[in-house]
């Protein structure tokens, strides 16, 4: 396959493209900015060489399609998303990118429907209203997560009146090397603080559904794989623990902690659909997942590549 990323500097980008080229194919790596820091956290020096990198938007349509035709491209996997701060920060352009820019590529897959495999893109847990369904009057409770459960809708019309294939993945707690930003970042930010041997406070609580990064890439790669005909969102499943419990395991001497009130989305989802699609999980367990963490994050905050989080 010759498959374009966007979105692909991101933590479950580097990590996608890695399991891509581990696979034997081709990778088009698509972001609108060209801050390379999490590539060589997920890949070695010949495998980033590999790798062809092309700065575009996606919420230009016609520079898109150019990508795809210029490089030949059989397979999307679509990452490209302002996350849940930055939304909130500024809605129009959440919308302009995670809404318009999903939709530029469900359109441009669409007139190329005859070479380009299924849509492999993200959706997330945000998707789920505050009673933990999808119903219509169980509404998200982030503007993110309106905009993805928006483009769950739109990948679903785009199948029945189209026929353009799609597979929405939907992470929840997405941890460990290269998950720098975000809302659900800061398990990993308490793991480089440990590393670093510096106090840090999950700013959340309850229990969180906690998916190793590089499992989460390799995840959308065999997705990416499947002959698939339809237009699915899928849980990705995956080991659950309480924040507590968690931040007893990343130090046991009580330098990491965490708060009380739980994330306004459900703490755990049924990941047996997606399972069965992929024919099996790759969901390590938490703590196989929590100690290459940070042994890994050790190395990195040696070779200066990672920074500690400030004391909190």
């Amino acid at each position: 396959m010759r498959v374009l990323i966007t979105g692909a500097l991101g933590a479950i980008g580097v990590w996608a493209m890695r399991s891509l080229l581990e696979r034997g194919h081709t990778v088009v790596a698509l972001d609108v900015g060209d801050d390379r820091h999490r590539v060589p956290i997920a890949l070695e020096a010949d495998e980033a060489a590999a790798v062809v990198h092309v700065r575009g938007d996606i919420t230009d349509l016609e520079s898109l399609e150019r990508v795809l035709d210029e490089h030949a491209i059989t397979n999307v996997v679509h990452l490209a998303a302002l996350q849940v701060p930055f939304v909130r920060a500024d809605p129009v352009l959440g919308a302009r990118v995670n809404v318009v820019g999903t939709v530029n590529v469900l359109e441009a897959v669409r007139r190329r429907i005859e070479r380009i495999g299924p849509v492999v893109y993200a959706s997330s847990i945000a998707v789920y209203g505050a009673d933990g369904t999808l119903a219509a009057g169980d509404h998200p409770g982030t503007l993110y997560g309106a905009y993805k459960r928006a483009n769950e809708s739109t990948a679903l019309r785009y199948f029945e009146d189209y026929g353009v294939a799609s597979i929405g993945l939907r992470p929840h707690t997405v941890y460990g090397p290269g998950r720098d930003q975000g809302l659900t970042s800061a398990p990993t930010a308490a793991m480089v603080a440990a590393a670093a041997g510096v106090p840090y406070r999950i700013p959340f609580g309850g229990s969180a559904q906690l998916q190793y990064a590089p499992d989460v890439g390799e995840a959308f790669v065999r997705a990416t794989e499947l002959d698939y005909d339809g237009a699915t969102g899928c849980d990705l499943g995956g080991p659950v623990a309480a924040m507590a419990d968690l931040a007893a395991m990343i130090d046991p001497g009580g330098m990491i902690t965490a708060a009380e009130d739980p994330l306004p989305f459900p703490s755990e989802v049924d990941g047996s659909a997606f399972a069965a699609l992929v024919d099996g999980s790759m969901f390590r367990p938490v703590q196989d997942g929590v100690a290459d963490s940070l042994a890994r994050f050790a190395a990195l905050l040696a070779d200066g590549r990672v920074a500690p989080p400030p004391r909190s």
